[in-house]
């Protein structure tokens, strides 16, 4: 997989995070490439799983979603049957930008986007705290975002 990741493919990879609809020439210029060994090189990159896939990136600050809060979950039963149910669960709750499992005191770490601490609220009453075996939860309202950007993971 190192031998994938030489200095171009990591310029390559860089400047499609940063714009995944950039043309081809114009990409191929800013890498030093012509076009072709540059589409084999972005061909090779996505058949080895590097890139997963291109998507539009929205703004949830302009989708009227300016409210975040990070909320820890303990569950009752962490059995692998039991994680598998709350996994399937909450990837279907629309807010959940984020979640992880966490090796620590508490079970797992969702993001959630809303538009007021009314409407996280009612995510927190009717979706979240309905999830499978959770017994517990505890909330933190972000005031400001720092930073927050999509992972480039091309440096180094």
């Amino acid at each position: 997989m190192n031998e994938l990741l030489d200095p171009i493919n990591r310029r390559i990879l860089s400047e499609l995070v940063a714009n995944a609809r950039i043309p081809i020439t114009e990409l191929a210029r800013k890498v030093g490439l012509s076009k072709t060994p540059v589409a084999g090189r972005i061909r090779a990159l996505e058949e080895a799983g590097l890139i997963t896939g291109y998507r539009a990136m929205l703004s949830p600050l302009k989708l009227g979603l300016t409210h975040v809060t990070y909320v820890e979950l303990r569950l009752s039963d962490t059995r692998q049957k039991a994680l598998e149910a709350f996994n399937t669960a909450v990837r279907a709750i629309e807010a959940v930008e984020e979640c992880y499992m966490i090796a620590g005191g508490f079970d797992y770490l969702l993001k959630v986007r809303s538009r007021d601490m009314a409407d996280y609220r009612r995510i927190m009453a009717e979706q979240i705290s309905a999830l499978p075996h959770v017994t517990a939860t505890s909330s933190y309202v972000a005031m400001e975002a720092v930073v927050e950007q999509g992972w480039t993971g091309t440096e180094g």
